[in-house]
């Protein structure tokens, strides 16, 4: 009969977990997802990478909301099962308060080791797959951005101006630089149009010169017609990955000087970058021991009946002091590595913390 009403709870509080992190997800996902239009197509992307970059930077959100909406799924199943008379039946079954507790942070603690495993390894692989498909992408949506008196420069090393753009689709006074290669050059034309389908992509350029400039030398020429390729073109975006996105693997070993040369092309090894791969470390694997903490805090909801003249005032203090330390547990990890002892400090607060509150709960709890 325990087992069912414990079964029966877990399955609420999962329930309204699963049901709130999916929506509060797709809401920050969509408002990222404005921003990243902007970012990808302003870059000369298409649809289809925008599409791809947004889904895969979706676990990244998750493991952002994920000790937030857990938060307030468990106080809100708590609360809901006082308001209904629910938790009486957990009493007069012989379940003390003290082991509905425990069942509660046994959860939590499996949650916790979920939220290291999606942050350290599910999150920055997908975010690293969404960089490399960024890079790997050609710059599909580049003629799109073709306007008059606008300079385009998406790709690097190219620069391409068009003073005018007729109502036939056709160009005047169009000039590229091109500095993409080891020799510069630039190119003048009186009228211009493109040819953008599945088999070709190029700017058809008419009545021009061309400027070579060949280390020392410079070359000139003249031309009636010649085609400038569009196709496979590198785009201005940054393609190097940050380090959230980086394997967890990877920064333990440069942590640990071992295997350097992994990534040496990155320069994520040198001594400058050693406080940002802790402070990422400790984001990734000690941060989620917060949930168990404020899980301890949300017990201390039974403790107090509806009856109580307090309830309403004690639910208050209790999910803003909740609230008020998932705050710090953001903040402080700013600050965690700026000297040893604020380091000591933001390792034993969250322990602490727990500590102290599972023994203030576990004496009002044996005699309520």
């Amino acid at each position: 009969m325990k087992k069912l009403i414990f079964r029966k709870f877990n399955q609420d509080t999962l329930k309204f977990f699963l049901t709130s992190i999916l929506i509060m997800g797709l809401i920050v996902w969509t408002l990222q997802a404005v921003n990243y239009f902007d970012f990808v197509t302003k870059d000369g992307h298409g649809l289809k990478v925008y599409f791809y970059f947004t889904i895969l930077n979706f676990p990244k959100i998750i493991h952002r909301i994920l000790p937030f909406v857990f938060f307030i799924s468990l106080f809100y199943t708590i609360k809901n099962y006082e308001i209904k008379n629910e938790l009486s039946i957990f009493w007069i079954n012989g379940i003390t308060k003290i082991s509905f507790a425990n069942r509660l942070i046994y959860l939590s603690i499996a949650l916790m080791f979920f939220q290291i495993f999606l942050g350290s390894f599910i999150s920055p692989k997908s975010q690293f797959k969404a960089r490399e498909f960024l890079k790997n992408s050609n710059i599909d949506f580049f003629t799109s951005l073709m306007k008059e008196g606008k300079f385009i420069n998406v790709t690097q090393g190219l620069t391409i101006f068009i003073n005018k753009k007729n109502d036939d689709g056709t160009y005047t006074d169009i000039f590229l630089d091109d500095s993409r290669g080891n020799n510069s050059k630039m190119i003048f034309s009186k009228n211009g149009s493109l040819i953008d389908n599945d088999k070709q992509k190029i700017f058809n350029l008419q009545n021009g010169k061309v400027i070579n400039n060949d280390k020392s030398k410079v070359n000139i020429f003249e031309f009636d017609t010649i085609d400038f390729n569009l196709k496979n073109l590198n785009s201005n975006t940054i393609t190097t990955p940050k380090i959230q996105e980086i394997d967890s693997i990877i920064l333990l070993s440069c942590f640990s000087n071992f295997n350097i040369n992994i990534i040496t092309e990155f320069d994520y090894c040198s001594e400058k970058m050693r406080n940002d791969i802790k402070q990422e470390l400790l984001k990734r694997f000690y941060k989620p021991i917060y949930i168990p903490v404020l899980t301890i805090l949300c017990c201390f909801m039974i403790v107090y009946s509806k009856n109580n003249i307090n309830y309403k005032k004690n639910s208050n203090i209790i999910f803003l002091t909740i609230f008020f330390l998932l705050i710090i547990s953001e903040a402080s990890l700013r600050y965690a590595l700026s000297t040893s002892y604020s380091l000591f400090i933001y390792l034993t607060i969250p322990l602490l913390f727990f500590i102290a509150a599972y023994i203030i709960f576990y004496k009002r709890a044996k005699y309520a």
